[in-house]
């Protein structure tokens, strides 16, 4: 009765989180520095909460301990520049070490596939379906493992700021999982091209992601060779990964992307590369990565008016220097990223400086997102909080219901959350990526969802406890009262979710309330 209550009040425009009133900020240095300082704050508690929620997949007490201790400042620097491998719970990293995707190399799974599908061409239609469907199955298998991964990362790495940049990249550099066998690299994609720069320099993000069979497989590249152009990734390049759609380029300059990217492949075969011997020191062979000379237009290229001679990688090399350090990248996504840690409509005059900082530092992205930090417009933006996607909400969620509880040990649950919500991880067919609007994931139809996400969250730990294999039912953890363990969170609260909440009988409908709340859905 009170989760119905509460419903016509996350239909209504939500509230604000009741964070204090900081004095007006002192902006840091535009450029980014190191040097730049956070501005000062007359409740610095509900200050670091508030930091804290924005840049990481959602507080825990342990999490507001760490930065109680450190102070913002020093929390933030730990935060944006990472310590390399960083260790996760030993039953976490246990939990990755088993997944397929770390038993079974990329070339491996190729491999299986390419002979399941060599081995079903003289069978019967029954049976060639049948071998066909389990060389799919395993791109899918890969792609829930990809999964997996993830969301025990986001749940439980010390790095939450990579993790989440981690996804923000993964989404501004889409792939869809579903096509071909896109599935099957998706693994590699994650881990060498977006992961290790995504606090780096773009450019290499960019030129990692250029080079990766995932978004060559989606994006139709390998179809794209001299004298049948394949215009589809050159056009997504320029639109969504780097220049905008208004960024100045005309559709000659995608054309002549196009030829540049002419060759850059996937090596599918158990072969080596077949070309003629005056061609082989052009050959570029990286894991499944090819680049084929013999499919590649060596003529000359005019590409954003500048003359680009006939060549063969070193063209691509050109191609992506001026992409990454053009003005309207800078803009782009600065943007891009001040839209995902402020939410709608960032003000214009912020991305700017954070534009001459992703130039002045050539791409380097934690620079420039110290650059969004230190600003008081984001201050003033944590005031009131963004609205959460349903990947923030679930992360979140599971991160507060379980912080004090053991390592869960079924993800996969959590995936099919997000599924039903409409942002399953890597399930975005289009290029675009998962929109980050409010408007787009605040509908009834939408609150109603959390609403069930929240009780499964608070009330069935068995679902993330007990895995296919379990044979028995062990003992599942005690769920306790989320504002016992955490009394600051009362503070955010309005008064009619304290009086909801102090309501409850039992702790389950209590962590509803609190997880179903308007508080909770902001960031």
């Amino acid at each position: 009765m009170l989760l119905r209550k509460l419903l016509p009040m996350l239909c209504l425009p939500l509230a604000a989180a009741a964070l204090a009133q900081p004095p007006a900020p002192t902006p840091g240095k535009a450029n980014g520095a190191a040097t730049a300082t956070l501005p000062a704050q007359d409740d610095s508690r509900a200050y670091e909460a508030a930091l804290v929620n924005r840049i990481t997949w959602g507080a825990t007490p342990a999490e507001l301990a760490r930065i109680h201790e450190l102070g913002a400042q020093r929390y933030l620097q730990a935060q944006l520049h990472p310590a390399a491998h960083a260790p996760l719970p030993a039953p976490i990293q246990a939990s990755i070490d088993a997944l397929s995707i770390n038993q079974q190399s990329e070339q491996d799974a190729q491999a299986q596939q390419r002979k399941l599908r060599q081995d079903a061409r003289d069978l019967e239609p029954q049976a060639k379906l049948q071998m066909q469907r389990e060389a799919r199955a395993i791109s899918r298998q890969r792609a829930q493992d990809t999964a997996s991964r993830t969301i025990l990362r986001a749940l439980y790495s010390p790095d939450q700021l990579q993790e989440q940049m981690t996804w923000l990249w993964m989404n501004h550099f889409n792939v869809f999982a579903g096509k071909g066998d896109v599935g099957t690299y998706l693994p590699q994609y994650e881990e060498r091209a977006i992961r290790p720069h995504a606090l780096g320099k773009f450019g290499d993000m960019l030129r990692a992601t250029v080079r990766s069979p995932a978004m060559l497989v989606y994006l139709d590249n390998t179809r794209n060779v001299a004298g049948q152009i394949n215009e589809n990734y050159a056009r997504e390049i320029m639109e969504l990964h780097t220049l905008g759609v208004n960024g100045g380029y005309t559709q000659a300059d995608v054309q002549e992307l196009a030829r540049i990217l002419t060759g850059l492949g996937v090596h599918n075969s158990d072969k080596p590369p077949r070309v003629k011997p005056g061609m082989r020191g052009d050959l570029v062979q990286d894991g499944l990565f090819l680049f084929n000379p013999a499919r590649h237009d060596s003529g000359d290229k005019v590409f954003l008016g500048h003359k680009i001679r006939g060549g063969g990688m070193d063209e691509v090399d050109q191609a992506i220097d001026l992409l990454a350090r053009h003005p309207a990248t800078a803009r782009f996504v600065s943007a891009k990223m001040a839209t995902y840690f402020m939410g709608d409509a960032p003000p214009p005059a912020l991305i700017e400086r954070m534009a001459k900082t992703f130039l002045a530092r050539d791409g380097d992205i934690a620079a420039t997102l110290q650059t969004l930090y230190t600003s008081p417009e984001f201050a003033r933006s944590l005031k009131t909080g963004v609205f959460k996607d349903p990947v923030h909400y679930v992360f979140s969620a599971m991160r507060l219901t379980y912080a004090d509880l053991p390592p869960i040990r079924n993800p996969k649950p959590v995936a099919g959350m997000l599924q039903q919500m409409g942002q399953g991880l890597y399930q975005r067919p289009t290029p675009d990526g998962y929109p980050m609007f409010k408007s787009d994931w605040s509908g009834s139809g939408q609150m109603t969802q959390r609403f069930e996400i929240a009780r499964l969250i608070a009330g069935a730990p068995k679902l993330f406890y007990r895995t296919e294999g379990d044979t028995e039912a062990g003992a599942l953890p005690r769920m306790v009262p989320l504002l016992d363990a955490n009394p600051d969170l009362a503070r955010t609260l309005s008064p009619a979710t304290r009086e909801a909440i102090g309501q409850a009988r039992k702790p389950v409908d209590a962590n509803t309330y609190l997880l179903a709340s308007p508080e909770f859905m902001r960031r």
